[in-house]
């Protein structure tokens, strides 16, 4: 690749060119990754050498920057490993079985049919679905209950909610991603799991098993206003403070409000949530026009409302709303809008984790998503 070709791409084209510098380098990737599995570069001629290159085949890999056209090297005596496509075959694997499942169970419709037909999977059986669902139930398992091995300082759980078959009929049911910001500032998934109810109990059992796995230094829980959480919080992280998210808060007032006065109660309430002093006021105003179910709403979250300003200025933006988990709960429905309706709770599972996988990655490895103070 002639850099000074890509420069003048750049200027022509700047996302081609990033295409093209990203196909470069994993290609770069799989040609190092050839070399050692070789145990020689191309033609050499050692002792060491444990295999023979064979040629290259094509592959395509979707990414954030659209299709790339690699080139995969091939060994002649062994099968040739990279973990470039690592990623991508672990999800996509996860959303063709899930719609697998769905065809084997009669969940199918000509949609799943017509999917069936271009993945090219031919002769299905229950026996391939099966081993396919084992293998993604492991990764499952291991990420589900990986150490946590940092303190967490800002814990975070929303949730999204998708259809699952339950024999004849169909339910909707949510699943509950935890993330936190860690001491060092980088963000992680910690956990997700899928709801049958929302008392205590679940909120309880479920930050049980986070502690278990080693997590510690907790001093806000920031979530909606999910049954039970509350009183939940209280008991598994005792001297934290729970906080309400804003956005939820919101909606939920607002949906209480006729529609030709959302706006100017939207506004009061956006400045109530920045300064305490103001929540009465809002209050009263309320009052005066006989909005009660809006004025219970506020109440019930009157003192959960700003225990984010009792934590550094510059980190109040990003620990006033579960917006951390947005972009997590859209890239769960866009890859699953193809599947409708899960046949069961474990595909379900098996698809977001495998998506969850990806992004934690992203994370850890990204930028920095907080300051923190040594």
């Amino acid at each position: 690749m002639n850099l000074y070709d890509l420069l003048e791409d750049y200027f022509v084209d700047s996302e081609d060119a990033v295409r093209t510098l990203i196909t470069w380098f994993l290609n770069q990737v799989m040609e190092f990754e050839a070399l050692q599995q070789a145990g020689a570069e191309k033609y050499e001629r050692n002792d060491s050498r444990k295999s023979q290159r064979n040629g290259y085949r094509k592959r395509s890999l979707t990414t954030r920057n659209g299709t790339l056209e690699l080139l995969k090297p091939q060994l002649r005596d062994v099968p040739f490993q990279t973990q470039v496509f690592e990623r991508y075959s672990r999800t996509e694997k996860a959303l063709a079985n899930a719609i697998m499942e769905s065809y084997l169970q009669g969940v199918s419709t000509r949609k799943i049919k017509h999917i069936i037909s271009q993945l090219g999977i031919e002769n299905i059986s229950a026996s391939r679905v099966s081993r396919i669902a084992q293998e993604l139930d492991e990764k499952v398992r291991e990420f589900l209950s990986k150490p946590i091995e940092q303190e967490i300082k800002y814990l975070f759980v929303d949730a999204t909610y998708f259809k699952i078959r339950d024999s004849v009929r169909y339910t909707n049911k949510a699943l509950f991603v935890v993330a936190g910001v860690r001491k060092d500032g980088y963000r992680e998934i910690l956990g997700a799991r899928i709801a049958d109810s929302e008392d205590a109990m679940f909120w309880e059992d479920l930050f049980t098993d986070l502690k278990k796995r080693g997590l510690t230094g907790v001093e806000m829980i920031i979530s909606d206003g999910h049954k039970g959480i509350q009183k939940a919080v209280t008991t598994s992280f005792p001297g934290s403070s729970w906080q309400m998210c804003h956005v939820h808060l919101m909606r939920a007032v607002l949906k209480t409000i006729p529609k030709k006065h959302q706006k100017e109660v939207a506004e009061k309430i956006k400045e109530a949530m920045e300064d305490p002093l103001q929540l009465s006021k809002v209050g009263e105003y309320l009052e005066e026009r006989k909005f009660n179910k809006a004025i219970e709403t506020l109440d019930r979250f009157h003192f959960d409302t700003h225990n984010y300003q009792a934590f550094p200025k510059e980190h109040w933006r990003k620990i006033r709303t579960t917006n951390i988990l947005e972009r997590v709960n859209k890239e769960l429905k866009r890859k699953s809008k193809v599947i409708g309706a899960f046949p069961n709770e474990e595909a379900l599972l098996r698809l977001s984790v495998s998506i969850l996988i990806d992004i934690n990655e992203e994370w850890i490895t990204g930028n920095r998503y907080l300051s923190m103070e040594d």
